[in-house]
Formats: C-alpha cells, structure tokens, sequence
C-alpha cells in the first residue's frame, strides 16, 4: 500500500528590523546618550568633540543649516516628531534640543554584517532586505517554538552587535513585515491568520507594505481607512477607482494573502551614490567642489561594486537643479566596467549631455546592468577629473 505524500511544513516566515538601526550603532559609541532625543544625519562637521575632561560635546539639532535629511531618529526624538526622511530644518524646529550627530555609513554597514551573520548562525535560510531588516524561513527549522527561536534570535543578535531587534513571525512576507512593527523595539509578535481580524484589521490601510501616501488618501476618499475596511470593500468599487489589478492586489492584502517565499539569493538590478548639498553649487563658480565631490561619488561606486563582485554595463548620473527639476542621464558601454576611472569617464559623458545652466543641489551615479567581475581584467587605480572637461 502506497505511504502518504509526507506534507511540508507550515510556514513560518520571520521579519527581522533592527531597532533605530543608525542611532542605536551610534549610542554604543556614546553610551551617555541613551535615552535623550538623538537625531543622525548631516556631515562631518557635526562630529562630537573630545574635551579635557574626557568628555564629549555634542552639536544640538538647532545649531543645524543646510538643506540634508534626517537618516534616523533614536525612539526618544520620535516622540517629538521628528523621523527619517524629514527635512533637517523642519526636525530643528520641531526639537531644537536634540542632539546631532553625522551619519557614519562605514560603521552601519559593519554593524549589518554582524547581525546578519549572527542570525544565519541560527537560522541560515535569509532573505536581505536592506542594511537594516531580512526576511528569515523558518519553516523548516527544529526549534517548534517560535518565540523560543526568535528570541534566540534576538539573543543571538544582541550577542554580536550590543544592538536591539524586532522580529514578526506569520505564515507569508506581508504580514511578518506588518507584525515586526507591533512592538517595537525589542518585541516578538507571532501571528496566525486566525489573528487577522483582531491584530491586523484594526490598524490603518498605509501600514501594508504596497500602500503608499497616495493610495492611502484615495482609499479614505472612499471611507477606507484600516486594513479591515479594505478587507471588507467590494471587489468593483476597488477595480473602478484602482484599476483590475492593484485591486486584486489590494484585496489579496487585505486578507492577510501572499505567497512570495523567502529569496536566498538575489542579484543586485544596480547600485547607486548620491549627495545631497548643504547649499545650492554653481555648476562654474564652484566647479572645483563639484569635480571633488563627482570623483568621490565615483570611487564610492566603484567599491560597492568591488564589495558585491559585479560589473556594470551602464553608467548614469542623477541631477537636481536649484527648482527641484530632475534630470537623469544614462550611457550603455560595450564592455561591463568596474573601476572609478572608467565609471567617472562613462559618468561625464552623461554629465556633457546636460545643459547645466542653474545650480545644482543632488549630483548622483548610478551603476546598472550588472555582470560578474569575473568579465574585467585589472583594476585601474583612481584619478582626479576635472568635472566639466571637454
């Protein structure tokens, strides 16, 4: 007699996000900040100073001017107001008192190594999903427990990083992602689909990854504000004002359905460097800073692609003029490059096909269509550019 098909597992889909990723890294370096309204971002000129005493001095968000964005916000600023993303100016305004410190990417991206490698010592099956969250399958893991394993998994985390995590655990991507958040920091959530209407249906429609500002504002439009009230929504009155697939989508969602599995292994579509001026640079009476700060953004690029082992094909720039417009440029190459002296060549000859006749306040390069680094030859060492040579 044939045996039973043996039935996989159920599925258990963890979302890991790291708790105020950027602040908490810089709080293990000024432990005396813990618990104060601490907002990252800015450049390096905001960098605490050492005094006699041995103590620090910390620049406060209102000494801040310019034009940059907050990175992040330690929980403490958040309860003011001030989140990532926001202007700099405005989060002065809002909480002039906090204190300021730069951003130091080289450090986030060590701290994220660490506790990736620290939850693949656990449970290795990892989706990346950015520097500071993974999707984690632990479908198949032998720990039946979920909270005991996701809080070895937080354990695990803290053990190499001193850093705090949120884990959310349901049976697909979506509502992991939705779960993580519940409670924050340093909460697990596990959820079920029978916990839908209670957990999930309550909370606002923007909280489904998918959702953005304006589709949010078009569902209240309709008297849709949480994710239940989308649930219940009539399939056609979706399709009249989102169009058959975003509403079949939207309705999906709404019932807590997704299939997507967990992706172990991704190749990258492309990378990119940008920055963001502290004041408006004229394109000729400040023609030097930007060729420094071009050539920088190239040798950048240059070793993200290095760090990833690709290559690209094609090389762009990104512009925004003084008026916000935004001009981008791309140029195809007949052989994948990977070297600062080849991006910055490619990157100026996108550079030459605008009009730069206003000044400039965002200069990026983009890197795309990637290959395997195994197609180059050697690495050509760096070079100093002029940025508008003929």
């Amino acid at each position: 007699m044939a045996s039973d098909p043996v039935q996989p597992p159920p599925r258990r889909i963890a979302h890991l996000d790291m708790d105020a990723f950027f602040a908490s890294v810089e709080l293990l370096s000024y432990p005396e900040l813990r618990g104060l309204p601490v907002v990252v971002g800015g450049r390096h000129r905001w960098q605490p100073e050492r005094l006699a005493d041995g103590s620090w001095r910390f620049a406060r968000l209102r000494d801040y001017a310019g034009r940059g964005v907050v990175t992040t916000s330690t929980y403490e600023a958040r309860a003011l107001g001030v989140f990532s993303a926001m202007g700099m100016m405005k989060a002065a305004r809002l909480a002039p008192d906090a204190i300021l410190l730069p951003a130091r990417f080289e450090a986030y991206r060590e701290y994220s190594r660490r506790f990736k490698a620290a939850v693949a010592g656990v449970a290795p099956h990892i989706e990346d999903r950015g520097i500071d969250e993974i999707y984690i399958d632990l479908s198949g893991h032998a720990q039946a427990d979920t909270e005991v394993l996701a809080r070895g998994i937080q354990e695990a985390v803290r053990e190499a990083t001193g850093l705090s995590c949120s884990i959310g655990v349901t049976p697909n991507k979506l509502l992991s992602k939705i779960a993580s958040e519940l409670r924050k920091p340093g909460g697990v959530t596990v959820l079920h689909m029978r916990d839908l209407p209670e957990r999930i249906w309550p909370l606002p429609a923007a909280k489904v990854n998918g959702i953005g500002p304006k589709a949010a504002e078009r569902l209240r439009a309709l008297g849709i504000v949480t994710i239940g009230e989308l649930a219940a929504a009539a399939p056609e009155l979706l399709q009249e004002h989102f169009g058959r697939g975003y509403a079949a989508w939207l309705h999906a969602v709404a019932h807590g359905r997704d299939d997507r599995p967990v992706q172990t292994h991704s190749e990258p579509k492309s990378v990119s460097r940008e920055t963001t001026f502290e004041r408006d640079l004229h394109p000729r009476r400040d023609r030097d800073e930007l060729s420094r700060l071009f050539t920088e953004l190239c040798r950048q690029l240059a070793g993200d692609l290095r760090r990833k082992g690709c290559a690209a094909r094609t090389i762009g720039i990104k512009l925004r003029f003084e008026d916000f417009r935004t001009v981008t440029r791309d140029l195809s190459l007949p052989h994948p490059v990977a070297d600062a002296r080849a991006i910055r060549d490619a990157a100026g000859q996108c550079l030459r096909r605008v009009e730069l006749d206003r000044r400039l306040r965002l200069l990026g390069v983009r890197a795309a269509a990637l290959h395997d680094a195994s197609e180059l030859g050697s690495d050509p060492s760096s070079m100093q550019l002029s940025l508008l040579e003929p």
